[in-house]
Formats: structure tokens, sequence, C-alpha cells
């Protein structure tokens, strides 16, 4: 197809939430930073208007650009990612940026399309079947490299490239890595939560329950030993990755959502003052310009992970109603249009996307109104930062691009 069906072709619905975001989204950082010495809302400003030339390039491109090179893409990705153990610059405790004077890059903002691209490209293969095991483990290699390069300096983004587990899944994936993930989870907060022989004993009753609700042709007495072994391992494991691999802050802000220790002036003080902040909008709002906790600089990162906390000062349920509502529309959007796709590496990039876009928007949400430990995950569009708006831009605008061109009519 050539590059001038685009315009005709191309989604405006995605593209008018996309801007509807954006727009809202400095707003909103103009307000939270007006408080503030550093001119955050000018910067912003400035990280927008080169999103117009960026985006007019991704367009630019051939659409068939992205899968041909999705692998050197996706091992450049690699190569910056690892570049960060003897180049990168620590900032706020996580090495996680390239410094370039007074900007910088933050690479794993990026590596989120370059490895929605290789994942795409691996699957579009025909002769790809993730019912076999060997399929499922390279594939599981492909996601797993970010993440073991990323969970040395930002534990919080390698958070969501889990999501693309889920990606897999409607792809071909047994469900029981998604149960297994589950199940994992689960024990681990209620390790945290009550002593490990208590733990242990629900796993022992549930691994009786499910052996004996099974049929009797699938049940396997030594398999179902063996879980129960790993899961009483998993537990008895718990205490010591919680006191000697975690953080001293992460286990601070687990202890706090759970209810194990009130810090309102130390490490629960984000969350605490987001949520006085949140609360106080009210049904309309204080009215932009107007909040007093935005105003008066309570709320730490305001214009960065807590930026939604001035959308609920502000402009209160309704305004945020209205923000929730352009995310789950767009997430969506991308949802049918990847699956009106007909190949392969469109549908599994558009899936990808989607997903990458709705574990950002939940979590940094949950974070914000105290369901979810503090972990850094910024809000598509709307935090402040050049890397982050690029990063999601150029994910939606490659998808964007893809559809179209009709990928599915090549």
């Amino acid at each position: 197809m050539k590059n001038q069906s685009v315009k005709k072709n191309i989604d405006w619905i995605c593209i008018i939430i996309y801007s509807a975001l954006v727009i809202m989204g400095w707003l909103n950082i103009y307000s939270s930073s007006l408080s503030s010495p550093e001119e955050t809302y000018q910067k912003q400003l400035v990280f927008i208007l080169l999103t117009i030339p960026l985006i007019f390039i991704i367009l630019a491109v051939d659409g068939k650009f992205y899968e041909k090179y999705a692998s050197v893409i996706y091992i450049i990705g690699l190569l910056s990612l690892a570049g960060l153990f003897v180049f990168g610059k620590t900032i706020k405790g996580q090495t996680n940026w390239y410094s370039f004077g007074s900007f910088g890059i933050q690479p794993s903002e990026f590596v989120k399309t370059a490895t929605s691209l290789a994942i795409a490209k691996y699957l579009s293969d025909s002769q790809i079947n993730l019912k076999d095991t060997n399929r499922q483990m390279q594939v599981l290699c492909i996601l797993g490299l970010p993440i073991l390069l990323i969970v040395p300096h930002d534990p919080g983004s390698a958070l969501i490239y889990c999501m693309i587990i889920i990606v897999l899944y409607r792809e071909g994936l047994p469900a029981w890595y998604i149960w297994t993930g589950f199940i994992a989870i689960l024990l681990f907060v209620f390790t945290l939560i009550f002593e490990p022989i208590y733990v242990i004993l629900f796993a022992l009753i549930t691994t009786i329950i499910v052996y004996f609700k099974s049929r009797l042709a699938d049940r396997n007495i030594v398999a179902s030993s063996i879980l129960f072994v790993l899961m009483s391992g998993f537990v008895l494991s718990v205490d010591y990755v919680f006191d000697n691999v975690f953080k001293q802050h992460h286990r601070d802000r687990f202890n706090i959502l759970l209810g194990k220790t009130v810090d309102l002036k130390g490490i629960g003080y984000n969350t605490n003052q987001s949520e006085i902040a949140i609360g106080s909008g009210g049904w309309f709002g204080k009215g932009f310009l107007e909040g007093t906790q935005t105003k008066g600089g309570f709320v730490p990162e305001q214009h960065t992970d807590y930026i939604f906390t001035t959308v609920g000062e502000e402009w209160g349920f309704i305004g945020s109603l209205v923000v929730v509502g352009l995310f789950v529309t767009l997430i969506l959007r991308i949802i049918y249009l990847a699956e009106r796709q007909k190949t392969k590496f469109s549908r599994v990039y558009g899936y990808c996307t989607a997903g990458i876009l709705f574990i950002h928007f939940f979590v940094n949400i949950a974070m914000v109104i105290g369901v979810f430990p503090t972990i850094g995950v910024p809000l598509p569009f709307f935090s402040y930062g050049g890397s982050g708006l690029w990063g999601f831009t150029i994910l939606l605008f490659i998808f964007l691009k893809m559809d179209a061109n009709k990928v599915n009519e090549w």
C-alpha cells in the first residue's frame, strides 16, 4: 500500500483520544508545577511539540519496516538496557537513565515497543505453536531478557512487561502459566500477612480439593504432591526474599499497603497526601488551578507518577471519570482494531499495545488511591517526562500505521 493512504485510513478516533489525553495531561502538569521552582510545564510542552515530527516520521515509514527489522530493533533495545550497567546515571536511587547534559533518556520506555515488535515477529511465523514446550521457552526468553535487565534498575517498569503474558495466552500459551503467576502472587501476599505454617496448610487443603474435584482420569498423586512441595518451598522462601532481596523502601511500601506499618510522615506520606488530594475534590473538583493540595505542593512527584491526584482534586470525581473513560475507550478501540487484523504480526502487536497501556493506566491509578504499592509507574500521556511520552507515542502510532496501511491486506 502507498503511504498516501495513511491520512485516509488512519484511525482518527484513537488520534483524537490521544490528543485529548496529552492536552489534559499538560494542563495538569501546568497546574501541579506552578509551585515548583522548575518550570516543568514548559519542558513538557517542548516534549509534546517534538512528538509531532516523531509521529510524522513513524507514519511516513513503510509499515513493513517494523516487521522486517523487529529483531534488530529488539537487539538494540537490549543493548540500551545493558549499557545502563556501565553508562547509566543514578537518579533517585534508580540507575535507569542516560544523561546528556541536562537531557536524559530512559531506555526502558522504548524497549516496551521493541519487545512487543519482537514477540509479534516471533509469533507471526506460521510454524509457531505455543502448545509446544520449546516454543514456550523461546517466546518467554524474548519476554524475559528485558525484564532481567530492567529489574536491577527499575522493578516497577519490569512489572509492566508481565502483562504481555496475557497476549501470549491469547495466542495459545497454556493457561497454567497465568494460574501459576496468580497463585504465586497470592501465596506471597498471604505469607506476608499470616504465618507461613497457615499458608502451607491452606495450600495443602487447596491441593487436596483440586485433586478430588478433578476427573478420575486426570488425577495424578505424584504431580499433586510435587505441586504441594513446590508451593511449600515458595512460601518458606518468601520471608528470605522479602528481607534480603527487596530494598528497604519496597518493604516499607508493602508493609504500609498491608496495614502492618503506619508512617504518614515517612514512606506513607505520598500515598496519604494523594488520597487527601483526591478525596478533597468531591464530585466536581475545586476548579483548574484552585487545588489547595496541589498549589501547596503537598504531594511529592505530583507532576510525574502522582499526576492523577491533580485530576482528582481540581476536576473531581466527574473529571476523573472522564479521564478514566478516555483511557478505557482508547484501550478498547485498540483491541477492536487489533482483532480485525488478518496478519498475526499486526494483531499480536496491537494486543501488546493495548496490554501495556492498560497495565500502566491501571497500576498508576491504583497506586495513587492507595490500593497498590508505589512502584513508580507513570500514567501514559499524562505524567511528566519526554521518554515516557515519546515511548507511548511510538508504541501507539506504530500500530496505527499498521492499521492505516491495511497490513491485513498485504
